[in-house]
């Protein structure tokens, strides 16, 4: 809205100008600026009002001119070159530098939040402006508000502000909340603060900026004496200052707390290593790049990459480096500012991808035999942390979505009855774990506070792994940071020791009807142990297979700690990439200072990409946006809302779906429907995008592909892509024009294949009665059946007609290995699992290239009866195809002539 003001206004001021414009129209546009422009340091009120005086007295040239001259700098970034050098009481906005220069990075703004008079804001700023000093590592600008809620609202929307400063006794109510500004000021209005004091705003601002920007540096002044002031405020502010103060030391104050947040130990440490003249008498001919530029054959590799790469190669951990598997030094440091960043109380890097990180983390907190609750469609990691732990996995079930041959998400209910079944058979003792995908590939994102509440009162121990994999952005939005594994255990862990929840706990355990299960946890009983995987070079600015494991557990020092040190060492490479570990440090950085910005960023081209598809007229002919309505069935949508953005209703209410929702989705992720085209999404996706265009998505599902927005995605990438579906959409009516009457036929006929007959979508089955923990019982051993695969003579090859001919003739047919079909990329199978009639439907119609775990040319892996435990019959062995006896080249076995 800001940026469409200013291009509305200039317009206005080009057409005035002219001698045509209208100044009722360019005087609502600047008394619209008025209100917005409080919440930013450039160009500041006081220019708003000189352009508003230009216009009064119809100096209508130098109005264009002023006007431009704001929209340059606020498009360019110049603004931010040095506010050193520019002040809002300059004779008019037409002295500000037209230059091309670079505008330097290190550019923030603080908010000051005090009922101050014009007089002493402007007082205020200039003694600011002569504490600074031209070498400066970063400089700063200020912006003064006057109440809560607009200090809120510069937060929410000013991207540039890094500290806050908060004075003691500010009013809470804004008369700007309202008006223009009421549509982006939801997440506002439903604070009610109205039973607090005006003495109380200030500590109560600390915690609201704290909620909703809590990389913000917060400092709290005050007249209120030490012995005076609260816990929650001296937690909630980084500094305490008093009024009697000189400005000098809140400013270095201001700065120290950026320089920390700035500092990068790892990526710092390692380029100072590069720098170093070294003789290399170990491990890596590459380092320095000595076998590389020296080469008569390689130069071109060494020239494509540039000489730093090969400065920073190197197996060194000493000289200033230090060793993942045991950081004393600037790796440490890394980690605990990444663990800051987060929102964790541990955090460790991992450079194998977040492959090895679920791996780690099971193998840490599962012993053989435990039953785990996991997530049947999640990736397959988890199910070889299974393997590797040997406990029991009882496969949960996602919601199917047919028409789009995908899986949604687990609901909570079917959780629940999971736990009451084992806990009917006396196994819940035995559950140690809840293992979920938070989001899935398709962007649907579980309530996580919910469910967590929701299981630990049935299992109040249990250990919650979040697989995010494809969410480590989400703690950098407000909305979305709700429904994050970190951020939720801590707001549990502190709810849960409160006498407010005690009180409601009690309430609740005394309205249950007799043999009802409780929903909330029981305080005394209660622990908060919580795990998150991400794959922080999916949606954050990381080198590939750069991942962090972050840990919330209030029993990991007691419980976990050296068994989590044992399965990091496990699966940690002795020979980190140091290039991932550096880029895991500086994305940190990133995230810090500009991860609000960009997320929020990400978010709007998401959504811009919905709204383009929808509103243009040739493109919702061929394409269409699959809607929540349409991921999330109607049960889990609390909220009611079907989508983010209709042509009837517009936006709806994105945060009141995230609050609401069983299931929420995530808004940077936007499946495109494609079977109105008769193109199914991998064909689509291979020849139209990628080697037509060059343009690469995420996945692709029967009848979709899935477009994801990103930190790194811009608004030409956007542009672009529309241009290509427009282009694409050319093609197609091309195509369909030119159509005889059999080939229209036959393509009818296809589209009817993408929409209607869809595949059906299987569910797990069930383990082997020889694989069944306790017979009857959710759980299987996992482990045991993936080892007895590893004996040729104890498997068999069928194919699948062959497998449904069996089952017709009652013959039960046990997996042998991991089928794992791409897409969707999840086992439909699992050593040890019983195949059912669904499973070989669903294989024998998905149409898709790669199927891990299947060989077209002999079929699926089966265990033989006799591995099973049972003799077989003539009939049984019909269909399968045992592996061939090794001979020893005369065509008799190796096996001993009597044998």
């Amino acid at each position: 809205m800001r940026s469409f003001t200013w291009n509305q206004l200039r317009l206005e001021a080009v057409a005035l100008d002219e001698g045509r414009g209208d100044p009722d129209q360019a005087r609502s546009l600047l008394a619209d600026l008025v209100v917005v422009e409080q919440y930013w340091a450039y160009p500041g009120l006081d220019r708003i009002g000189r352009l508003q005086e230009m216009l009064a007295v119809k100096e209508f040239h130098s109005l264009h001119k002023a006007v431009d001259n704001v929209v340059r700098n606020l498009m360019s970034g110049s603004f931010r070159n040095d506010p050193i050098e520019r002040s809002d009481t300059s004779s008019g906005p037409e002295e500000d530098t037209q230059e091309e220069e670079k505008a330097r990075p290190n550019y923030f703004e603080v908010v000051f939040v005090d009922e101050l008079e014009h007089d002493e804001e402007v007082a205020l700023k200039q003694k600011l402006r002569s504490c600074r000093d031209k070498n400066d590592p970063f400089t700063y600008d200020v912006v003064v508000v006057r109440t809560v809620q607009d200090a809120l609202i510069a937060l929410l929307f000013n991207h540039n502000i890094q500290a806050c400063v908060v004075r003691y006794g500010v009013p809470f109510s804004s008369t700007s909340a309202n008006g223009i500004l009421q549509p982006f000021t939801r997440a506002i209005d439903q604070l009610d603060l109205t039973a607090h004091s005006k003495s109380e705003m200030g500590p109560l601002l600390g915690e609201m900026t704290r909620q909703f920007r809590p990389e913000v540096d917060r400092y709290y002044v005050t007249d209120t004496p030490v012995t005076g002031l609260l816990d929650s405020t001296l937690k909630n502010f980084r500094r305490i200052f008093y009024r009697t103060e000189d400005l000098q030391e809140m400013h270095l104050t201001i700065l120290r707390g950026i320089r920390e947040r700035f500092e990068t130990p790892f990526f710092t440490a390692l380029k100072e290593y590069s720098k170093k003249p070294m003789g290399v008498f170990h491990a890596m001919p590459i380092s320095r790049g000595n076998s590389v530029f020296k080469s008569r054959w390689i130069r071109d590799f060494g020239e494509f990459y540039g000489r730093n790469l090969f400065l920073a190669e190197t197996s060194a951990t000493t000289g200033g480096l230090d060793s993942l598997l045991q950081p004393t030094g600037p790796l440490k440091k890394a980690q605990e500012l990444a663990s800051h960043a987060f929102g964790s109380q541990h955090t460790f890097f991992a450079t194998n991808g977040t492959s090895s990180s679920n791996k780690i983390v099971v193998q840490a907190l599962v012993e053989p035999g435990d039953v785990v609750l996991i997530d049947r469609d999640c990736h397959k990691s988890h199910h070889y942390g299974m393997v590797l732990s040997g406990a029991y996995p009882v496969y949960l079930h996602s919601y199917p979505l047919p028409k789009y041959s995908m899986y949604g998400a687990v609901p909570l209910e079917h959780i629940r009855e999971k736990l009451l079944a084992l806990k009917k058979a006396g196994r819940l003792d035995r559950v140690k774990m809840l293992l979920l995908t938070n989001s899935t590939f398709d962007g649907v994102v579980y309530n996580v506070e919910r469910f967590m509440e929701q299981v630990l009162a049935l299992k109040p121990d249990m250990i919650f792994l979040w697989d995010e994999a494809w969410f480590a952005f989400a703690r950098f939005s407000y909305v979305m940071r709700q429904r994050t594994a970190m951020h939720v255990a801590a707001k549990l862990h502190a709810k849960y020791r409160t006498e407010a929840y005690r009180k409601e706990y009690d309430a609740h355990m005394a309205s249950l009807a007799k043999g009802e299960e409780p929903r909330l946890p029981d305080p005394d009983k209660v622990r908060i142990r919580v795990y998150a995987t991400q794959s922080t070079h999916k949606t954050l600015s990381s080198m590939r297979q750069g991942s962090m494991i972050h840990i919330w557990d209030e029993d990991y020092r007691r419980k976990s700690e050296a068994a989590f040190q044992e399965a990091y060492m496990t699966h940690t490479s002795t020979s980190a990439n140091y290039q991932i570990l550096a880029s895991l440090d500086v994305g940190r950085r990133q995230v810090q200072f500009e991860g609000f910005e960009l997320v929020e960023k990400a978010i709007e081209l998401g959504m811009m990409l919905r709204r383009t598809i929808r509103e243009h007229e040739k493109l919702r002919k061929w394409f269409d946006i699959i809607t929540i309505g349409e991921l999330i069935p109607k049960e889990y949508r609390q909220s009611g809302i079907e989508g983010y953005y209709s042509r009837e209703k517009g936006w709806q209410e994105i945060e009141r779906a995230w609050a609401e929702d069983e299931f929420a989705l995530d808004p940077s992720k936007i499946n495109l429907f494609t079977g109105k085209t008769g193109i199914d999404g991998d064909t689509f996706k291979n020849k139209y995008l990628m080697d037509k265009y060059a343009i690469q998505v995420n996945k692709t599902s029967r009848n979709s592909v899935l477009f994801m927005t990103n930190i790194g995605t811009t608004r030409g990438s956007l542009a672009y892509l529309t241009k290509v579906l427009l282009d694409i959409a050319d093609d197609l009516e091309q195509r369909n024009a030119g159509m005889e009457h059999a080939e229209r036929r036959a393509h009818l006929s296809t589209i009817r294949s993408l929409v209607e007959e869809v595949p059906p979508l299987p569910d797990f089955s069930h383990f082997h009665s020889s694989f069944q923990a306790v017979p009857g019982v959710p759980g299987g051993d996992l482990r045991e059946a993936y080892f007895m695969s590893y004996k040729e003579e104890r498997c068999a090859y069928i194919q699948l007609q062959d497998c449904l001919r069996m089952l017709e003739g009652g013959k039960e047919l046990v997996s042998a290995s991991f089928v794992i079909p791409y897409p969707p990329g999840f086992p439909v199978l699992v050593p040890g699992q019983v195949i059912d009639h669904e499973i070989v439907d669903f294989l024998l119609a998905i149409d898709v290239k790669e199927i891990h775990g299947y060989r077209p040319d002999l079929g699926l892996r089966v265990f033989t009866d006799h591995a099973l435990g049972r003799q077989m019959t003539g009939t049984a062995m019909s269909g399968m195809r045992l592996p061939a006896t090794p001979t020893n080249g005369s065509g008799r076995s190796k096996k001993t002539k009597k044998t």
